[in-house]
């Protein structure tokens, strides 16, 4: 059976936020998602999750932009930099701006409530209501919950194996799997980094015992 070594993953995570290391902890949490299933399954959900959380240390979606970067990064609806102006380093307004009406959003704060959070960076209203329906927890009343270390492992498995990322992993597609997460290729090479790290430092480990994670 194959196991992960997480004295080598806090040797390529030195800056891992301490609720993430808490989740690794309970990594056995995936194996209901058919993570466990053989090593790449385990090593491209591994390599996503480290691109998705700069290596464990990003807990929520980052909107805290310059006007000229929001030009960049959203230039259909900021248009103008005087646009742009208006939400330059305010997370929320931002967040509310570009997530209104999208992903089951409909209350006028709903793009900041759910904000994209976790090791799979979990957004909008429709996702956070779908995936705690599946898990049995009211993300709903409580959005932070999907960071808690009992909570965040579940999520991200649950959101992988719902968007098919096992099988893509099957195939050792890297580019299928990122699309299947992220909806394109952003950060495809980033990811292709970590995945050979993920390799090269012996992650995913086989073992003949059923214990640990």
């Amino acid at each position: 059976m194959i196991a992960l070594d997480l004295i080598a993953l806090r040797t390529i995570t030195p800056g891992a936020q301490e609720v993430y290391r808490q989740a690794f902890e309970h990594a056995g949490h995936l194996r209901a998602f058919g993570v466990y299933e053989n090593a790449r399954r385990l090593e491209h959900f591994l390599a996503q999750t480290l691109h998705e959380t700069g290596g464990l240390r990003v807990l929520m979606e980052n909107l805290n932009y310059s006007a000229k970067r929001l030009m960049q990064v959203w230039p259909s609806r900021f248009k103008t930099l005087a646009q742009a102006k208006g939400y330059e380093h305010n997370p929320r307004a931002l967040a509310n701006n570009v997530y209104a009406n999208r992903m089951g959003n409909v209350d006028p704060n709903d793009g900041w409530r759910f904000v994209g959070r976790g090791l799979l960076q979990l957004t909008g209203r429709e996702n956070y209501a779908r995936a705690g329906a599946a898990l049995g927890v009211n993300f709903l009343d409580e959005p932070t919950l999907v960071l808690a270390p009992e909570h965040a492992l579940r999520v991200a498995g649950y959101e992988w194996r719902l968007r098919r990322c096992n099988e893509a992993a099957d195939s050792d597609d890297l580019e299928k799997v990122t699309r299947l997460v992220n909806g394109g290729v952003i950060g495809l090479e980033d990811r292709r980094a970590w995945l050979e790290k993920v390799r090269a430092r012996g992650l995913v480990v086989e073992r003949a015992d059923e214990g640990g994670a």
